[in-house]
């Protein structure tokens, strides 16, 4: 059935869109009515030649392409919808050389090396470190008089903070990697002024970083995760460009993602005092994996069809880009009972925020639970009134379901 619902031109990667909101009733409509949707945009806008993508919108579909990588690459176009309409196409295939935009069998070589680090021993020795580093940011920012921003001051921290305990970034580094990676994302809204050739510039200080880092662990071999990556080329590790580029992807699917899914999960208690107040008495096992869901920071990645296939009752022809949105899959009646409702209690939750399955099943899923768990209990422990001073101010973005600021008061 033809959805007649969406007006002309609309477009769920219009940067414009996210700047304000998650197109939930339009997902719900084409759920109901065509949950695999052509979706019409002038030819090049997005970076890509062609005309517009799939939009895939039901849970059981989202699940289906990501399970199924030789049919949809990931490769071929990389996984991020909607680039600058004036990039250059060798800025865009230079990104294959990240994981998350490589296929089976080069995408396995690699994620078997780099799973090393987040082993469920590997997490567990990170835990009191960060619980630790929660509860002095969470001291720190109750210790300010009047209203903060919870993003910078909260936030941003303890993601930030993870990732450099898990690859040895020094601590006086740290807010080098927290800039570059803001810039890296920034280039859709105006307010940043920063270009794709500064998100560019920052994604190359980014890369020649880490590979410094795997230079030095290559001569002088340490306790930590770099020397486990990268110390014996031979044995099967990374090599210093490859360690650079898996740094890189750290920066964005570790840092801003959980970033925004803590942003996303403390505005939602704000608004929902009862769930607030449950937390607050009984810590849910089941809490952080809800907000994770509610938030869905990554609001859609894409895949490009490898051959003509079919896909919910619909011709994809060879070539043509699919996009996965994950926050309407998160939000379906045929999943979740009342997905509408913010439930700490939810239970079984098989969301796709941190992916649909298959090769690209978020390879940190377990440390992203482990800091939103701390930083939760540190907040609830330290700041249990926290109230809010203002409304959140979003992020301008094409893919990207960000909170750019959030102030809150404890007074």
């Amino acid at each position: 059935m033809h959805c007649p619902a969406l007006p002309d031109g609309f477009d769920f990667t219009d940067p414009d869109l996210l700047h304000h909101r998650v197109p939930l009733p339009e997902f719900a409509e084409l759920r109901r009515t065509e949950p695999v949707r052509w979706i019409p945009q002038p030819h090049g806008i997005a970076g890509f030649a062609d005309d517009g993508y799939w939009a895939v919108t039901r849970h059981a579909d989202v699940r289906y392409v990501s399970t199924h990588p030789e049919l949809f690459s990931s490769t071929v176009n990389t996984a991020i919808i909607r680039f600058n309409e004036h990039i250059e196409r060798d800025a865009i295939d230079v990104q294959r050389l990240i994981l998350l935009n490589m296929d089976p069998p080069e995408h396995t070589r690699v994620r078997q090396i780099v799973q090393r680090g987040f082993t469920p021993r590997s997490i567990r020795a990170l835990e009191e470190r960060l619980r630790a580093r929660a509860q002095a940011i969470v001291s720190a920012a109750c210790a300010r008089s009047g209203p903060f921003d919870f993003v910078t001051e909260v936030a941003c921290e303890l993601p930030l903070q993870a990732i450099a305990e898990l690859i040895g970034v020094p601590q006086e580094d740290r807010s080098k990697i927290f800039d570059w990676s803001n810039k890296m994302i920034a280039y859709d809204d105006p307010e940043y002024a920063i270009t794709e050739e500064v998100g560019a510039e920052s994604a190359t200080e980014i890369i020649a970083y880490a590979m410094n880092m795997a230079a030095e662990r290559k001569k002088c071999p340490a306790h930590d995760i770099v020397t486990t990556l990268v110390a014996a080329e031979d044995e099967g590790n990374l090599n210093s460009d490859e360690f650079g580029f898996f740094v890189l992807m750290l920066a964005v699917a570790g840092n801003e993602t959980t970033r925004n899914a803590i942003t996303h999960g403390m505005h939602a208690f704000l608004t929902h005092p009862e769930q607030w107040e449950l937390f607050k008495r009984e810590r849910p096992a089941t809490t952080a994996e809800e907000i994770v869901r509610w938030a869905t920071p990554v609001n859609a990645f894409q895949r490009t069809a490898t051959q003509d296939t079919e896909l919910g009752g619909v011709q994809i022809k060879k070539g043509d880009r699919v996009g996965l949105f994950y926050a309407s899959a998160n939000h379906d009646p045929e999943v979740f009972t009342d997905p509408d409702a913010f439930d700490i209690t939810r239970d079984p939750n098989p969301h796709l925020g941190f992916g649909g399955g298959g090769p690209h099943y978020c390879l940190g899923k377990s440390l992203a639970v482990l800091e939103i768990d701390l930083i939760f209990t540190a907040i609830a422990d330290a700041m249990p009134d926290l109230r809010p001073a203002d409304t959140p101010r979003r992020l301008r973005s094409a893919w990207i379901n960000g909170v750019k600021e959030l102030q809150v008061t404890t007074g």
